[in-house]
């Protein structure tokens, strides 16, 4: 047993690049978009979420295919325009934006702000009107919608930072309408991430339509609906929602209404697009207690320690050694830093591990603890692979700081 991406061995890939190693599949990227764009149609704007994987290649490859963007900073839309993006087809959400990142994003001319505050309001209109312009907004409205998934991930709730209160949107809307230098757009909300039920998502959007409904009735006309992202993937046994009926009923519910729909898919997209290629260092026994020890660790790939994630983890080739059960655990000083506990593996010292489903919120959270060097990415495409980031060096990891010494 040898495990590929697409026509290339991932033993092969390890050998090339060394390890830790990101390894991403075009065609699974490709397959990802064109579920979305078969299901709700070339109408519907997919704002591909940059937070999810901000790999400059696979921008391009999304820009490649006309995704929009949706950004959450200053940097991630500078990432879009460095990879083609167009700025005209690119969001820009986030509960806490600076006056240098909404004056860049208006002169750069983005489709639309997604405001989650009044304060926010009122600093987008100053903006617009010192640079003379008519700043494009939508609001972020909370729908007080249970997305049922983890804690860390759900963004819908009352008690969340993110949006505005479904109770105080329509005087929010009418506030809006008041300042001169913002052209109101839409409407915006996302209720959370890794959603695996299409319920929530549906409950939301119903809310929404009401809301846009008696908005219109106090001549407050939107032009579009953004139902954000959170599509959920498999990662161990989860039953996925199916995106054709979610997308045959979000049409139903739209009716007549001469609204654009936009949707903001990230880890749909990206997240079993790629592989974290880990080679094992000593395989340690503490009394009963099994330690697998790998080269990869938390900084590398920290959902595990932060969400107490699942992700597959098992051997790129065939192996004599019988299964056992350990900890998978990486070198870095932390009891947290682990990848999974109790789990069966059959490994000894020297061997591949690929830790699945690590294309999204993965490399994008990766650090620098323990001045650990952030890996090498590599992206497949058939038979051939493209170094698509180079593994860090001391020296770009010190030299912020040489210069100052």
């Amino acid at each position: 047993m040898t495990l590929y991406c697409e026509e290339l061995a991932l033993s092969g890939l390890a050998e090339q690049f060394g390890t830790p190693l990101y390894v991403y599949s075009q065609q699974a990227l490709t397959d990802a978009y064109r579920a979305y764009t078969d299901a709700f149609g070339s109408d519907t704007l997919l704002c591909y979420a940059v937070k999810a994987n901000g790999n400059l290649s696979i921008l391009r490859h999304f820009a490649s295919l006309g995704s929009g963007f949706d950004i959450v900073s200053g940097g991630e839309l500078e990432r879009v325009l460095a990879a083609g993006g167009d700025a005209g087809k690119t969001i820009f959400s986030g509960v806490g934006k600076s006056e240098a990142e909404i004056e860049y994003a208006l002169e750069a001319g983005i489709k639309c702000f997604n405001v989650e505050s009044l304060p926010e309001l009122d600093r987008i209109n100053s903006i617009a009107a010192r640079l003379g312009r008519r700043a494009p907004i939508s609001l972020r409205i909370n729908p007080d919608v249970d997305a049922q998934t983890h804690p860390y991930i759900s963004t819908g709730l009352k008690a969340n930072k993110f949006g505005i209160a479904m109770d105080d949107a329509e005087q929010a809307y009418r506030y809006a309408a008041g300042l001169p230098h913002l052209h109101i757009r839409g409407i915006d909300c996302h209720i959370g991430s890794q959603l695996t039920q299409s319920e929530p998502l549906i409950e939301a959007c119903e809310r929404l339509l009401a809301l846009i409904d008696r908005l219109s009735e106090q001549g407050i006309a939107l032009e579009h609906l953004d139902l954000g992202g959170g599509i959920g993937i498999v990662y161990q046994n989860e039953t996925t929602l199916d995106l054709a009926a979610y997308a045959d009923t979000v049409k139903r519910l739209l009716g007549g209404r001469s609204l654009k729909l936009i949707l903001e898919p990230g880890r749909s997209l990206v997240g079993n697009a790629g592989v974290l290629l880990t080679r094992v260092e000593f395989v340690k026994s503490n009394g009963d207690k099994q330690f697998v020890i790998v080269d990869a660790a938390m900084n590398d790939l920290m959902r595990p320690a932060l969400y107490q994630a699942y992700h597959h983890i098992e051997n790129a080739e065939a192996v004599d050694t019988s299964p056992f059960t350990a900890d998978i655990v990486g070198p870095v000083c932390e009891t947290g830093d682990f990848f999974a506990r109790d789990r069966e593996i059959a490994a000894q010292a020297g061997d591949l591990l690929v830790i699945r489903s690590a294309g999204a919120y993965a490399a994008s959270m990766g650090s620098n603890y323990n001045a650990r060097l952030k890996p090498a990415e590599v992206l497949v495409n058939g038979r051939e692979a493209k170094l698509v980031r180079r593994r860090e060096t001391q020296q770009q990891l010190m030299q912020n700081e040489l210069d100052c010494l």
